[in-house]
């Protein structure tokens, strides 16, 4: 018993320093409430462990009496947030503040089969923290498809149906050699812009990824809704057409594509549907490039409505290759919104761009070492409180594919 209650202490001494970092041990005592001697029992233990470090001296008081700031050690472990896409797969490695190590961005080879591709995702992240790979504690690993947690399964991947194989994570997970976590692609965004981003004061927020998939990450009070088998969020399955198709037929970039070669419209690429249609010479051709354009616009309000009314988000953050062609739009779909809605949520763009997911999976990596080293599990969706991690830091240590 003495030692639950010497571990109980222990960990919400903890806990407060890392939600209040850095902090003193009077602080520490008076947010607890636990007494100033076991406040210094438990931080002398954490500093023997190496968890914590005291880092300078303050003033305190009208007599200048000084008092020891205390801190997490960060450098002891690195945690490894990595996005894989059905084009791009990149990965960002961190301290256990979250301040970036090191960031990359390589095209995923899909060509390769489930346990290749795991193999190549392992070989890639030893490649890029070299000898530093002892110290990655864990891995967090976002996925284009629905994740059961429970049964660490993947469904609704079409467009890399490899992670859909149950030897994709196996494999991952004997090649990394850490644990291995596994979400959603749009949970581990949102969770980036939560906690670094344009969701960080919303706790009631959601994300709307918009590429050659259509993903939905939905926050309440900063934790990530997830559902017993992954499906929260997969809004891209509902039918919205006589013909039964789904609301990702009309606004993703294969759905836009496919959709554009049925209707004769000429398009390379998603994005050229946003260009204007100057590069159509006939009237037929013009009426069917905005048909495609008015369905999309149509599908995409359906799409946030859908989310709004769902969840009640105060924020939607849009993200994904065809949300950058939205930016300069984004109060029209706004005014949309809010003709459909009394109260409508705010939209606005990623601030992590094109690295959200990542940045989401160094939170959830973290959020996995932290439990590990006892912090109360009520506290993490307000952690880390470090603002280490930005995209001018992410910019600074990426470095070319390996």
């Amino acid at each position: 018993m003495v030692q639950d209650i010497r571990e109980l202490n222990r960990n919400a001494v903890l806990t407060e320093l890392l939600k209040r970092r850095p902090a003193t041990r009077k602080q520490i005592a008076e947010a607890t409430g636990i007494s100033p001697a076991t406040v210094s029992r438990a931080v002398d233990q954490l500093i023997l462990d190496g968890t914590v470090r005291e880092v300078s001296e303050v003033v305190v008081g009208n007599r200048g009496r000084r008092a020891i700031l205390l801190d997490l050690v960060a450098d002891t472990s690195l945690v490894i947030g990595i996005d894989l896409g059905a084009s791009s797969t990149r990965m960002i490695a961190s301290d256990l503040l979250a301040a970036p190590q090191t960031a990359i961005e390589l095209p995923t080879p899909t060509d390769l089969g489930s346990a290749e591709l795991a193999l190549w995702l392992a070989e890639q992240a030893k490649a890029a923290m070299a000898d530093r790979w002892d110290a990655v504690a864990a891995v967090s690993l976002g996925l284009p498809g629905a994740v059961n947690q429970a049964e660490r399964s993947v469904s609704n991947a079409p467009n890399l149906k490899q992670v859909e194989d149950p030897a994709f994570l196996a494999v991952c997970e004997l090649a990394f050699g850490v644990p291995v976590l596994a979400d959603n692609d749009a949970n581990l965004a949102l969770l980036g812009e939560l906690r670094f981003g344009a969701a960080r004061h919303t706790p009631y927020a959601a994300m709307l990824s918009l590429g050659a998939g259509l993903g939905v990450g939905i926050a309440i009070d900063g934790a990530i809704l997830r559902g017993r088998h992954g499906l929260v969020g997969e809004f891209g399955q509902i039918p919205v057409a006589p013909r039964g198709e789904r609301l990702e037929s009309f606004t993703t970039g294969p759905g836009l594509l496919g959709r554009a070669a049925a209707m004769g419209v000429s398009l390379d690429a998603p994005a050229q549907l946003f260009a204007g249609s100057a590069n159509e010479t006939d009237a037929p051709a013009r009426r069917a490039r905005e048909q495609l354009r008015s369905e999309f616009d149509q599908a995409l309000v359906t799409v946030l409505t859908a989310i709004a009314v769902s969840t009640e988000p105060e924020t939607i953050v849009l993200g994904g290759g065809i949300a950058k062609s939205l930016t300069d739009r984004l109060d029209e779909y706004q005014t949309a919104l809010e003709q459909t809605l009394r109260i409508a949520p705010t939209l606005t763009s990623v601030e992590l761009g094109d690295f959200s997911g990542a940045a989401g999976g160094v939170v959830a990596a973290l959020h996995s070492v932290y439990s590990s080293l006892g912090v109360e599990a009520s506290a993490l969706s307000g952690l880390p409180t470090s603002d280490a991690l930005t995209p001018d830091t992410v910019r600074r240590t990426r470095v070319a594919g390996v």
